[in-house]
């Protein structure tokens, strides 16, 4: 009887062991081609350009900010 109940338990984690395995794989899968889906979109679009004008109006409103 024991046996039995032995083998039951080994299939069970087995089982779950490679469902988690499996879901994991999937993710790291779906993260890395969403991660180059975004990297590819995200390089047309960028205008990280500040002038000085912005820079020194927001260090002005910072100065301000921590008067307060």
């Amino acid at each position: 009887m024991e046996i039995g109940l032995l083998n039951q338990g080994v299939t069970l984690m087995l089982v779950g062991m490679g469902t988690v395995f499996s879901f994991l794989t999937i993710l790291v899968m779906a993260m890395s081609l969403m991660s180059s889906i975004v990297v590819k979109f995200a390089a047309s679009g960028s205008d990280d350009d500040v002038s000085p004008e912005e820079v020194a109006a927001i260090t002005a409103a910072i100065a301000v900010h921590r008067k307060k």
